[in-house]
């Protein structure tokens, strides 16, 4: 609040007590009620809060300043409680406030946290990738050199074999952290857990249960939009991936119409059609109505 803004209300206050009658004005209850409001209206922390209480507070107060004879108890336990709302009513506002700020940098720290990570992780598994494409090259230039030694050849193919398969577990230990980190991130994002996962040749394999669709429809259940909403972020942490979505369907609804739902959501949230593929499967079960298979 700024200091005009601030002394209009302190002025405010300042012209409701010059305004009450002079005995009103001299007794002390009203006095000093009326100088908790003036105290809470100053207060540079709580002055643009619970306005309304504060409202009815001082009309509980001028009430109280015209009172007379058996009415005066009833309006100064009236005033003081109007006072004291108000009073509490900016501080719990306050608080709110304050509450709110502090989780939204805390959200935004793990967010940037974990994209710290997740690039880090990328840049390692690019890392171990040329190394491997570099050791796979070298290990044909030997392969060729030792072709006039069987024996020769047969220990330096056995040998770079070995190295290569070491790299190459490497580089898959390197993709997977990159996976585990995007799921992090995803489901910091979304605010969503990612559905349960497995490693496949042809890729990561996240599988949505019956329960992600309303009874009976290839509607998306409130669930299961979170999941897909989860899917979506990690596919946007992941910009070189795509997905094909298998649906299985049951005796009421096709596995088809189960995958175009998830498609058209992923559609919704932003992911390119290009990268998203939807087809119908057999029939499924309570554990198994979609996979969604993302590769790079």
């Amino acid at each position: 609040m700024s200091t005009n803004a601030m002394s209009a209300k302190m002025l405010a206050c300042a012209l409701l007590l010059a305004s009450l009658p002079g005995q009103a004005a001299e007794r002390p209850e009203v006095i000093a009620l009326n100088q908790r409001l003036v105290a809470l209206q100053s207060d540079p922390q709580l002055a643009e809060f619970a306005a309304y209480e504060k409202l009815q507070a001082q009309q509980a107060v001028a009430v109280l300043a015209k009172a007379r004879g058996k009415q005066r108890d009833g309006a100064l336990y009236l005033a003081d409680r109007r006072v004291e709302i108000a009073e509490t009513a900016a501080r719990a506002e306050a608080a709110r406030r304050e509450a709110d700020r502090l989780d939204r940098t805390r959200s935004e720290l793990l967010v940037e946290a974990s994209r710290r990570d997740a690039a880090r992780a990328r840049q390692e598994a690019e890392r171990l990738r040329v190394q491997a494409q570099i050791q796979a090259e070298e290990t044909e230039r030997l392969r060729l050199a030792a072709e006039a030694e069987t024996l020769a050849r047969q220990d330096a193919e056995d040998m770079l074999s070995s190295v290569a398969g070491q790299q190459t577990a490497k580089l898959s230990a390197a993709r997977q952290k990159e996976a585990r980190l995007a799921r992090q991130e995803a489901e910091l994002m979304s605010g969503a857990k990612l559905p349960a996962s497995r490693f496949e040749d042809r890729g990561e394999v996240f599988t949505l249960a019956a329960s992600a669709f309303n009874a009976g429809q290839a509607k998306l259940s409130s669930a299961g939009s979170a999941s897909v909403s989860a899917l979506a972020a990690y596919l946007q942490a992941n910009p070189k991936a795509k997905a094909r979505i298998e649906g299985f369907g049951d005796k009421q609804t096709p596995g088809q119409r189960r995958a175009d739902a998830v498609r058209d959501a992923l559609l919704a949230a932003g992911i390119p059609k290009a990268r998203i593929q939807s087809t119908g499967k057999g029939e499924g079960s309570k554990s198994r109505a979609v996979d969604v298979v993302i590769a790079q």
